[in-house]
């Protein structure tokens, strides 16, 4: 962003239990209105010590304060990105000055890195691509951790550079001559190596762009790619990280609260690039959201359910951390959301900014309800925690759970419906709690504070309109010394219709390691695909086009399970060999739609007349705008079209479309020709 002042798995059954919650009175016989399923056998990523991050800026006088740092760090944030979104192109470290920009006194390097340490933060900073060099990033690298031993691990390479007019649009600083992704890319690749010769320990991240945000898929002109698959080929074997920034848009609070459904689309994608275009060894490549706010609701309710919703569907998906733009940011325009005023600020903590109409901002520092929401975080998940998939009947409740290390489990419950509270039963699998839950923490709309309470049932509870709730639950037993969690999954060879898995071995617990069950999730529940005393696993009977994800538990000679591995998802394809051969391409992009191709062809020795092709969209959210070279129709997420022409053996067609997509576009990888399946190539 552009900172300011520049601007720019079979569920048991459950019965529902009285609980209280704050201020809510929920009657022992009440129905519920939601079902929620926690599933411990669906493992996902485990939380990483720079999980919750934030961003600080320069032009903040507040940066580095004591006031601001106890703030920061009673919210559980534990890491702080400098010098400040689009000022990262324009600072220089040395002397604390950033041209074309204001900078307020008292708040250069070593200011932040005490402020950092005072709130428990790791750095994360940019070094300045857009006016700066190899040689003073490097010197930056030198001072901070040879000179002052800061021990600063983490380092992007500029700031969102497929703005410095390349694409169009033109915010970014970007002195360069050449501003291409490629020379961007090779830019990296020199900041790295300078970088690493000074402190081989340091973390290089490179900047991407954000599947289904502009400029995400175009190709510019001279460029013989988009900006990813050229970042990713030039500079992915010399980096560490990926940077993604996501401002996902939306009218109306709801829409906006609606978007994080897109992030596990949005980072099976990344990693998808990351795989295909980064080189040997792409899977030590971590993902950092360093960027991250919601158009409606900045400062109010809004704010806080789709930060606590986006952080927790990011983290769950291997994110290392997640960076709220911004602590201080100041007002633009008040205006009136469910009852509450909000500022358009979009700040943690209040500016105590006053506008022309006279409208003023709370006290200086004073928490928004997104600083509470990040709070909520810190209460629900935390660094060693083991996500886990967790589900709901309702698209107005969200919910994500965690499991902990001493054996608890937390619950994140989210009631996105500002008029109603809701009531929900919940369900466990792979995991027995306690009756009652230990601690429940809510936040309520207009609330100030986070609410603490103990007691109240594991299985049901009423979430009131707009709310945060955590649950966090005792097992209902204590548990036997488990083996460890089986390392990460690695898929082989994937045909069509099979895959090979492998993993490491699990340490034994108390006794010898027996077998390895394999699971599939699909949703919140989990379909066993067999178990074995090895370490491979060879699935059948698979769809091809389809996407799998999978988790491995090591079960020993007395029944203890372990925790569930990372998961990993593969997608199948198309057959090998077949008597038709189709695939698609992306002609041209503007993020939000395409124009695409279906390349057919008839490989078999007979001629096929009046041919059908069908497909299946991989996502609800993509849809048919209109074809040619064939009649082409679209029923739910299936498209066919259709043809008079007969293709002879050897010959080919090129259907095109035309297609919109809200969301990351996912393109399909399966075709039929007269309901046969066709190859790839």
């Amino acid at each position: 962003m552009t900172a300011r002042p520049l601007r720019r798995a079979l569920p048991a059954a459950v019965v529902l239990l009285a609980a209280g919650l704050a201020g809510v009175t929920q009657a022992a016989a009440a129905e519920p209105d939601v079902s929620v399923t926690v599933n411990a056998r669906a493992g996902l990523a485990t939380v990483a010590d720079t999980a919750l991050g934030a961003n600080h800026a320069v032009w903040d006088s507040q940066l580095g304060t004591d006031a601001v740092a106890d703030l920061l760090g009673g919210a559980g944030v534990r890491m702080l990105r400098y010098p400040g979104g689009s000022y990262g192109d324009i600072y220089h470290w040395k002397d604390n000055t950033a041209p074309g920009g204001y900078v307020a006194p008292g708040t250069d390097f070593d200011t932040f890195m005490g402020g950092a340490r005072r709130t428990g933060a790791q750095p994360i900073i940019i070094a300045n691509y857009g006016t700066g060099t190899p040689q003073e990033a490097a010197d930056w690298v030198r001072y901070a951790n040879v000179t002052k031993g800061y021990g600063a691990r983490y380092w992007e390479i500029g700031n969102e550079l497929y703005g410095n007019g390349h694409y169009g649009a033109n915010w970014e600083a970007d002195d360069h001559a050449d501003k291409s992704p490629a020379a961007y890319a090779h830019g990296v690749v020199a900041y790295a190596e300078a970088m690493k010769a000074v402190d081989p320990s340091v973390k290089i991240g490179a900047v991407l762009t954000t599947p289904a945000n502009w400029p995400d898929g175009i190709v510019g002109e001279g460029d013989t790619a988009d900006w990813n698959q050229t970042v990713l080929s030039i500079a992915g074997p010399h980096v560490d990280f990926v940077v993604l920034h996501w401002y996902p848009g939306g009218a109306t609070a709801a829409e906006a609260l609606a978007k994080p459904e897109q992030v596990d689309d949005m980072m099976y994608v990344v990693r998808r690039e990351i795989t295909q275009f980064a080189g040997a060894d792409s899977a030590r490549i971590g993902v950092a959201l360093t960027e991250t706010n919601t158009p409606v609701g900045m400062d109010t309710q809004p704010g806080a359910l789709f930060a606590a919703d986006t952080y927790s569907a990011m983290l769950e998906n291997g994110v290392f951390t997640v960076d709220w733009w911004d602590t201080h940011n100041g007002a633009t325009q008040v205006s009136t959301v469910e009852g509450e005023t909000d500022y358009g600020d979009m700040g943690l903590l209040s500016s105590a900014t006053c506008l022309g109409d006279g409208v003023c901002e709370p006290p200086l520092n004073t928490p928004f309800a997104p600083y509470h929401g990040l709070e909520m975080l810190g209460l629900f998940a935390r660094p060693g925690d083991q996500l886990v998939r967790a589900g709901t009947s309702d698209p107005l409740v969200t919910a994500h759970a965690a499991r902990r290390p001493d054996g608890d489990l937390s619950v994140l419950l989210i009631n996105k419906d500002p008029g109603h509270a809701r009531t929900v039963a919940l369900d466990y699998a792979g995991y027995a709690p306690a009756a009652t839950a230990s601690k429940v923490f809510t936040f309520t709309h207009g609330a100030t504070s986070i609410a603490e309470s103990a007691g109240g049932s594991s299985a049901g509870r009423t979430l009131p309109p707009y709310s945060l709730t955590t649950l966090v639950l005792h097992p209902a037993t204590a548990t036997a010394a488990a083996p460890a969690t089986p390392g990460p999954v690695v898929a082989g060879q994937v045909t069509d219709r099979t895959a090979t898995l492998t993993w490491p071995a699990a340490a034994p617990g108390g006794h010898p390691v027996a077998k390895y069950e394999v699971y599939r999730s699909t949703g919140t529940t989990s379909e066993e695909w067999g178990e074995t005393p090895g370490t491979s696993f060879t699935a059948g009977n698979l769809v091809p086009g389809s996407r799998y994800t999978v988790n491995v538990l090591a079960r020993d000679a007395a029944g203890a399970v372990s925790w569930a591995s990372p998961p990993l998802t593969f997608t199948t394809g198309a057959p090998a060999r077949s008597t038709c051969a189709a695939t698609m391409s992306d002609v041209q992009d503007w993020s939000s739609g395409f124009v695409g191709g279906v390349h057919l062809t008839n490989t078999g020795t007979k001629p096929v007349p009046n041919w059908t092709l069908t497909f299946t969209w991989p996502t609800a959210r993509q849809h048919l705008a209109g074809g040619w070279n064939g009649t082409w129709t679209q029923s739910g997420t299936t498209v066919t079209v259709t043809s008079a022409t007969a293709l002879a053996p050897g010959e080919s067609a090129d259907p095109g479309f035309t297609a919109d997509y809200g969301g990351p576009n996912i393109l399909p990888t399966a075709f039929t020709l007269n309901g046969t399946l066709c190859s790839g190539s």
